[in-house]
């Protein structure tokens, strides 16, 4: 692995920090302008974004008294609710934001709405900053300026960093950004860093952990094959220190000894803190990792031993997490997630966007390939090539990892143009100039998705566009007016509808699109798709107060064309049972109150 030209020196990266952090500021002003532009429609219009308003619910819940290591919520599901998930390191900082701009504006609303604003905006500044920094060490000054400019648009396309966006999927992806750039820093205190922003984001949810993997990887590979001590040893330290400490921050003692899979628990912290100590430890080996073999063999009797302990101690955690789910909500809820895609029902129901996610994350490994090819392995290829194609895969897996692959992407192509502009600089041909000018263009995410957009366009159905679907699918706050007036009560609803009913109204809602929430969503599944008869007596043996229908929600129509004899499909005929009352609603979202006995 050779490390031809490129790499700056320690003292040049200090000297453009300033640079660097005064144009992340500048695009922190640029994410809360370009949401300025439309009002901040997304703090009143979530267009289905409905993690995002569950993870508002949660803060409030967090303010409101609810206990740090508390995480029910109790407004969805069965009675008594069910356990979320999620980690409250997420839900720290937009509380304590919620907290100063309340007390700053004398108005608790005010603040939350800052704090749906600033949040997304800050961590867009911070993405950009590192996608920066990352260009910088990997491709060399030149690289700064298209990183800076094609980084932060890139970050914009994702829709992650929107005011209102403030689920956990952009503190992952900076986080995802942070590890990176620590690895390829080269030196034991940046590995340090690197293996706390693996730990961290694994912390708050398990969806990076193939990142992780790769970032860990990546360390015993450099340690492996070029010998680097200080990148095993920093990563593995950084890596176990964070784990036991997110692990004793978030876990309460009386569940230290029950494993989950699908959140931070035992399990992960084990092997987190095992893993981490282990490489620590192999990279302080000396004599005994001096050679190349040597190093594989302990580096494979590490990888043997946390292999064991997830064997022996959690084999449950290596089945599909899905595999046990009930038939009907895959095919009625999971099968519609549009992020738990993989790219062949994406190309079948939506092609366009083939070209939004995936065209420069395949540029950018085209880029990388080439590179290699041309110059041989660079240590800054190699980690940048690693990451990207991870990112890539999981995104033909799940179109979810495409935020991270479409992110990553402009770290190789940053490099990809400051190479086109040297070369221009040297050449006065026509040809040199169209190739920086192709190089600039290629690289930006927007044109690939604008290309899509018209290619593609005349395919999909008239009644498409997004507006459309926002204004009739029961993702605004106004849509739940009426709703919010009414006295607290359980609500029937699809759950596409159900965060909203949180954050909007002070009602509990049946279902909500959460695979913990099993037993809330069959037993609304079931009220929907049953006949009216047997929809009332279900209806009152799960103490449902009103029934919520939204006509424009996917969702709705989903379940109404699956059994036309139900519930849903009467009430979209208007064919209105006895033993429920219109109760009015609005021009979206149809109100029935279930009548006493």
């Amino acid at each position: 692995m050779t490390d031809i030209a490129s790499k700056p020196q320690p003292g040049s990266l200090r000297g453009t920090l300033r640079t660097d952090l005064l144009a992340a500021l500048a695009i922190v002003a640029f994410g809360i302008l370009l949401g300025a532009s439309d009002g901040f429609s997304r703090l009143s219009d979530a267009q289905g974004d409905n993690d995002s308003l569950l993870r508002l619910v949660g803060v409030r819940d967090l303010l409101a008294g609810q206990g740090w290591f508390d995480p029910f919520q109790y407004r969805m599901g069965p009675q008594g609710g069910f356990a979320m998930h999620w980690s409250r390191l997420v839900d720290a900082p937009i509380a304590a934001i919620v907290l100063v701009a309340g007390w700053a504006t004398g108005s608790r609303e005010l603040g939350e709405s800052v704090a749906r604003v600033l949040w997304p905006s800050l961590l867009l500044g911070m993405g950009t900053l590192l996608v920066v920094r990352a260009a910088r060490v990997a491709y060399g000054p030149e690289a700064a300026f298209p990183a800076t400019v094609v980084g932060a648009l890139a970050l914009v396309s994702t829709g992650v960093f929107q005011p209102g966006a403030i689920d956990h999927h952009n503190v992952q992806f900076v986080l995802t950004l942070g590890m990176g750039l620590g690895l390829l820093g080269g030196s034991f205190g940046a590995a340090v860093l690197a293996g706390a922003c693996a730990a961290l984001t694994l912390a708050i949810g398990m969806e990076t952990l193939p990142y992780v993997a790769v970032g860990g990887a990546i360390a015993a590979g450099l340690f492996l094959v070029r010998g680097e001590r200080g990148t095993a040893a920093g990563f593995g330290l950084g890596f176990a220190a964070v784990a036991a400490a997110a692990f004793v921050a978030t876990i309460p003692p009386a569940r230290w000894g029950q494993p989950a899979c699908d959140a931070y628990s035992v399990a992960q912290a084990s092997v987190a803190i095992l893993a981490g100590l282990g490489l620590a430890a192999v990279a302080a080996l000396g004599r005994l990792a001096d050679t190349g073999s040597r190093r594989l063999i302990a580096l494979g009797l590490l990888g043997a031993a946390v292999a064991a302990l997830l064997v022996l101690a959690f084999p449950h955690c290596l089945a599909d997490p899905y595999a046990g789910l009930d038939p009907r909500l895959k095919r009625f809820w999971l099968d519609g997630v549009t992020e738990a895609q993989p790219v062949f029902a994406i190309a079948a129901k939506d092609p366009a966007m083939l070209l939004t996610w995936y065209a420069t994350p395949l540029l950018g490994l085209i880029v990388v390939a080439a590179t290699i090819a041309r110059s041989g392995i660079r240590r800054a290829d190699a980690i940048v090539g690693a990451l990207l194609l991870a990112a890539f895969l999981v995104s033909v897996w799940q179109v979810r990892g495409a935020v991270f692959a479409v992110a990553l992407a402009t770290i190789p192509l940053s490099g990809w143009i400051a190479r086109r502009r040297a070369a221009a600089s040297l050449s006065r041909s026509r040809g040199a100039t169209l190739a920086l000018a192709a190089s600039w263009i290629l690289s930006f995410n927007a044109v690939w998705s604008a290309a899509g957009d018209r290619v593609f366009a005349p395919s999909l159905p008239s009644d498409a566009a997004g507006g459309a679907k926002s204004t009739s699918a029961c993702y605004r706050s106004g849509d739940y007016a009426a709703l919010s007036t009414l006295p607290a009560a359980t609500v029937l609803s699809v759950s596409n509808l159900g965060s909203a009913i949180l954050a909007w109204t002070p009602h509990r809602a049946l279902a909500g699109s959460y695979h913990r929430n099993v037993d809330g969503n069959l037993a609304a599944l079931d009220m929907l798709m049953a006949t009216t008869a047997d929809a009332e007596h279900r209806s009152r043996a799960n103490k449902v107060g009103i029934v919520a229908v939204c006509p424009g929600n996917s969702e709705t129509t989903l379940l109404a064309k699956a059994a036309p004899d139900g519930l849903l499909a009467a009430l979209n005929r208007a064919e209105i049972p006895a033993w429920l009352e219109p109760i009015g609603g609005g021009p979206t979202l149809q109100l029935y109150r279930v009548r006493p006995d």
